[in-house]
């Protein structure tokens, strides 16, 4: 019975894994195109439904750990779907937080800036697709590859945030669409660092190895 619950259990984060791609794809879809009506629909309904495979989660984790005596194994394997599943969860609110920047910007004139949101978004929606079979597949490799890319997309947050302050600086009439811009490029980093969790509670499940911040990866 245990172990069937358990496999629900990664069932569920799964489903709820592939709730939050959507909704990155989606607030994403609705930023470079400027449609309202997608990007609402992240933040009323998308929304909600990643809120309440939380709660369907927690309780299901919750009574394996009450109801079962887990082998070291699968308490590490329950243990870190909870905090997967609080990623999850907080990945959901960055995008609701483009969303609602997306929102703010699209009756705006766009800022001539040479802030590349594409290339930032593709890296980002790799490292989550990876975390996730990652953890499907408990593959080390391909988590350890996602905490490597972690890096690159800190990168480009810096840079875009250079770039902006910069342009605000010397128009002040941008100071509040340059503003939503970086919190567009603050909150993909976000995500990508959620990505990077996942991939790092996934290690930590197979292997009972913990490689917080990557930094046994980073260093080799």
């Amino acid at each position: 019975m245990q172990k069937e619950k358990i496999i629900e259990l990664k069932e569920l984060i799964i489903t709820q894994a592939n709730n939050v791609e959507k909704m990155i794809s989606h607030c994403m879809e609705g930023f470079f195109s400027k449609n309202k009506k997608i990007l609402l629909n992240v933040i009323e309904n998308e929304e909600i439904k990643v809120n309440s495979f939380e709660i369907d989660i927690e309780e299901l984790y919750t009574s394996i750990l009450a109801l079962y005596q887990t082998e070291a194994k699968e308490l590490r394997t329950v243990l870190m779907t909870a905090k997967m599943n609080n990623d999850l969860e907080r990945i959901a609110d960055q995008c609701v937080n483009i969303a609602e920047s997306a929102l703010f910007l699209i009756d705006k004139p766009e800022l001539n800036t040479a802030i590349d949101f594409i290339k930032m978004y593709e890296i980002i929606k790799k490292m989550i697709a990876d975390s996730i079979t990652s953890f499907i597949n408990e593959d080390i490799d391909t988590a350890k590859s996602v905490c490597i890319r972690d890096q690159e997309v800190d990168e480009l947050n810096e840079k875009n945030i250079r770039d902006l302050i910069s342009y605000m600086s010397h128009d002040s009439r941008s100071i509040e669409r340059a503003y939503h811009l970086i919190r567009v490029s603050h909150n993909l980093e976000k995500i990508a660092d959620l990505a990077t969790n996942i991939a790092e509670e996934t290690v930590y499940m197979a292997e009972g190895r913990d490689i917080k911040h990557c930094k046994d990866i980073k260093n080799k």
